[in-house]
């Protein structure tokens, strides 16, 4: 039978629940939530929703290499804004990252995020062979 593999790296924020950075099931991995927090510092990424995403994605990309899969094999995305106003802001920056790659993607937004952040995402990525 298959296991559940908790998947964890320093390079992103450590979970701040009861709950793992990532689960790999097979060829799969269900990531956590990331929020723009500096895995070194575990502050919230000082600016805009510019910076937030970026950095929120940049914690994506490290808890994806740890499971041995990346931004060009996330399947679905979610996106967890806390305002629907900050988009187009937050859309840049995913195309910037995305670049050809479009996975499938829903985008929400929400009356509150953790630590009152302005933007969270989540993904389902297929590991690299």
């Amino acid at each position: 039978m298959r296991k559940l593999e908790i998947v964890s790296t320093k390079r992103a924020p450590a979970a701040i629940g009861p709950y793992s950075q990532a689960i790999a099931f097979g060829d799969l991995v269900y990531t956590a939530g990331q929020i723009p927090l500096d895995p070194e510092t575990m502050e919230i990424t000082p600016g805009g929703i510019k910076e937030q995403t970026e950095r929120v994605l940049q914690n994506l990309v490290a808890v994806l290499e740890e499971a041995g899969a990346g931004l060009e094999s996330v399947i679905k995305t979610t996106v967890y804004l806390s305002d629907m106003a900050h988009f187009a802001e937050m859309n840049e920056v995913y195309a910037d990252f995305f670049r050809d790659h479009r996975p499938a993607r829903t985008a929400i937004e929400v009356a509150r995020l953790p630590l009152d952040v302005d933007v969270e995402i989540e993904a389902v990525a297929a590991k690299l062979s």
